[in-house]
Formats: C-alpha cells, sequence, structure tokens
C-alpha cells in the first residue's frame, strides 16, 4: 500500500485502541465521528477517556459529511475518524487539508476497504494512521483479525511497544538491544502465526477474489437497477473518483416498514438480508454523551433505510440468480 509500517493485530478493535494510545488521548479530550457505523470506531477512543463528537453522514455515499466537520472542531477536537462505509473512500482531500491545518490527527477506519482507492490513492494511506479488519465479515479473513497502518513513521517504533504489551521486544529481536522490558504503556495486540497465515494465502490471490466480488457486485446492479426504480429504491453510490473494493451490496427502501417487510419477505424464501448500523448517538452511551433523536437526519433515516443482500467470496451464481428473484418479486 506504501505505508511507513503496516501492524497486524488481533482485531481492528484492537488497532483503534492503540492509535488511541499512540495519539496520548485523555480525558476532556475529543474524537469527531460518524454515528453511523460500528461501536469500536469510537469506543477505543472513549476508553482512554475522550469525549465522541458525533457527525452526520452524506445521503449518497453514507459517509461522514465532511462539510460538517470544521463547524464541530474545539480547542479539545484531537482526531477526526472518516469511515469508509462499504469500502467507498470519503472525500479525504478536504479532511486532510482542514486536519492539517488545524493540527488535527486524522485516523482511517479503514475496516471495508482494503485495497480500495480514492483519487488513485489506496484507502488507510491518508491519516496518521488506518486501521483494517479481517473478520469474517470482510473480504478478507483470518475469522477475526486487523492491522494497524501507519504513515507517519515517527511512530513507528512505539507503536511496535505498545503492540508487545509495553515492551521493547521488536528491537530486541532485530539485535539491537541484548534484552528486552517494560518501556511504555501496551497490550497483547500481536495476533498469531496462524492467523498471519491464512490471511496471507487470501493477500497471494487477491485478484481472484476482488473478481469475483466484482462480478456479483455487477450482477445485484445490473439486474436491479430497473426493479428499484420502479419501486423507489435507491442503490449504492460510488463516485467516480473512488474505486471501490466491492465488500457490500445494500438497497435503501423508502422506509423502515417497507425494509421490515422486505426482510420478511425474503426470509420465507431462505434467503438472509440484514440492516446495519444503528445510530451510536441513540445508544445507551450515546445518549449519556448528550445523543438527542432528530440530532442526525441523514443517520437516522439511512440507518431506518438500508438492507444488505448477501456477499461473500464463494457466493455462486446460482444462489445469486435465486437472491435477485426473491427481490424481484417484491413490491414496495
Amino acid at each position: 500500500m506504501g505505508a511507513a509500517r503496516a501492524l497486524l493485530t488481533t482485531s481492528c478493535t484492537h488497532a483503534l485502541e492503540m492509535s488511541a494510545l499512540l495519539l496520548n488521548l485523555e480525558p476532556g479530550d475529543e474524537v469527531i465521528v460518524p454515528s453511523f457505523t460500528f461501536v469500536s470506531t469510537i469506543n477505543a477512543f472513549v476508553l482512554r477517556g475522550a469525549r465522541p463528537v458525533f457527525i452526520d453522514i452524506r445521503p449518497d455515499t453514507l459517509n461522514m459529511d465532511h462539510e460538517q466537520i470544521e463547524s464541530l472542531i474545539t480547542p479539545a477536537t484531537k482526531a477526526v475518524v472518516p469511515v469508509h462505509y462499504a469500502g467507498v473512500g470519503c472525500e479525504m482531500d478536504p479532511i486532510m487539508t482542514l486536519c492539517r491545518n488545524r493540527g488535527i490527527h486524522v485516523v482511517e477506519d479503514n475496516a471495508h476497504g482494503m485495497f480500495a482507492k480514492y483519487r488513485g490513492q489506496y484507502l488507510g494511506t491518508f491519516g496518521t494512521f488506518a486501521t483494517q479488519s479481517f473478520h469474517e465479515t470482510k473480504n478478507f479473513s483470518c475469522g477475526e483479525g486487523g492491522a494497524l497502518i501507519i504513515n507517519d513513521a515517527s511512530f513507528i517504533e512505539r507503536a511496535e511497544i505498545i503492540r508487545e504489551k509495553g515492551t521493547n521486544r521488536s528491537r530486541f529481536f532485530r539485535g539491537q538491544v541484548d534484552k528486552y522490558t517494560w518501556v511504555d504503556v501496551g497490550s497483547s495486540f500481536l495476533p498469531s502465526d496462524l492467523l498471519a497465515a491464512v490471511l496471507y494465502a487470501q493477500f497471494e490471490t487477491r485478484d481472484e477474489i476482488y473478481a469475483r466480488r466484482r462480478g456479483v457486485w455487477h450482477y445485484y446492479q445490473d439486474n436491479l437497477v430497473d426493479w428499484a426504480g420502479a419501486n423507489g429504491v435507491k442503490m449504492p453510490f460510488v463516485p467516480e473518483w473512488c474505486e471501490q473494493p466491492y465488500h457490500m451490496f445494500y438497497l435503501l427502501m423508502p422506509d423502515l416498514q417497507t425494509r421490515t417487510r422486505f426482510i420478511a419477505h425474503m426470509k420465507e424464501r431462505g434467503i438472509l438480508s440484514v440492516y446495519h448500523y444503528l445510530p451510536l448517538h441513540l445508544s445507551t452511551m450515546g445518549i449519556e454523551y448528550g445523543g438527542v433523536e432528530g440530532q442526525f437526519p441523514v443517520t437516522e433515516l439511512v440507518s431506518d433505510q438500508l438492507v444488505r443482500l448477501p456477499m461473500f467470496n464463494t457466493l455462486s451464481t446460482a444462489d445469486q440468480e435465486q437472491v435477485v428473484d426473491a427481490v424481484l418479486q417484491f413490491r414496495a
């Protein structure tokens, strides 16, 4: 990817926790994050005492609305966390320009976007750090795993220490010290060699995996576009300057009631279709941080509308035809 360093971790959550430790976050600090994301995106920073400052998403890409960021920045803002939803890149040029000018770190949550690009550059190579996921639901998986991408080389040595339980064990293995010891805070963030081997085998066939997923994604798009238009259903939007990894195919139903009927319709035909994130600002913890209903209207609407179709590396053409046939039978 061209990053300064990539360190495998036991999960994307742990990679996020490492980034919070590397930034020395503490109580009183603020982190700007979309409400439409998985809880790990913000929990890693809350664990260090930071306060989440939620932001709404765009109605097209479902990514952080970058035009709202500046209004949320305060002297306490230490990081902005863009989440590349479905592997489609956030608007990283204006985000990076704003954050550099304000001295704010950017931590990309790239759990969905391995090998995707924004304006020709790999997602995960813009911010100070980025995090990857190799969970069982991702394009590349070792069951549970992740990686911390480090783009600022000044953080590499400390990141190695934090990942190795706060010791300088990596320097010892390189022969730079004659014994290793406890030198900083840290935890056990290093995955096993067995998990790394499972992952490496998939990276060796990444072109084949992406070709397969590309075919699945476009089959859905090509066969459902007319049905979607006739039923008031929206399809995924990918800007021309973004190269997506074909991680997910979703539909945006007209409303919650229609989505509920759709999920039941698919279940009756033996097909699992699922919704995605619930707004974090309306969760039990989010309300404690000041979240109220109506605060982020796009997030709340999309959370009620979105449904995901089956999408995985070994999805057969016959099964996909069954999915499409079931969708075409539904009337919104």
